[in-house]
């Protein structure tokens, strides 16, 4: 059985941080193959962190964990590694339209469902989560 030493834990602990400020400080953007940026997407992930963060809208923090974010909540998933986790872009978006189809016992609202979240909101709340 594999043992994770302090030492590990710690060096986990600070690439998390380091990819948290980096994203924070704006460098780690979408970057197209020629490695310019794609300024669209990067408005539309800037304009799904507004509805991520908004605690009229998203209110994403209160339940889920995002690096470099400011007291985050623990009753959802941490948002990390998104694209890894969700490679299907429809799917995501099913789940946050209206996630007691895969969890009739989830506590995460029905955003789309319950017109929390106007599409367009839901689309670039996406683009937002998929970038983290």
């Amino acid at each position: 059985m594999l043992r994770v030493t302090e030492s590990v834990n710690k060096v986990l602990l600070a690439v998390c941080v380091a990819a948290g400020l980096l994203l924070a400080s704006g460098l780690a953007t979408a970057q197209n193959a020629d490695n310019s940026v794609d300024a669209e997407l990067a408005e539309r992930i800037k304009a799904g962190r507004a509805v991520f963060e908004n605690r009229r809208k998203g209110n994403c923090l209160s339940c889920h964990l995002v690096i470099g974010s400011e007291l985050p909540g623990n009753a959802g998933p941490p948002l990390i590694g998104m694209q890894a986790r969700w490679p299907d872009r429809k799917a995501l978006k099913a789940q946050v339209y209206d996630p007691t189809i895969a969890n009739p016992n989830t506590i995460m609202p029905p955003y789309g469902l319950h017109r929390i979240l106007t599409e367009e909101e839901l689309d670039v709340l996406v683009d937002y989560v998929l970038s983290l």
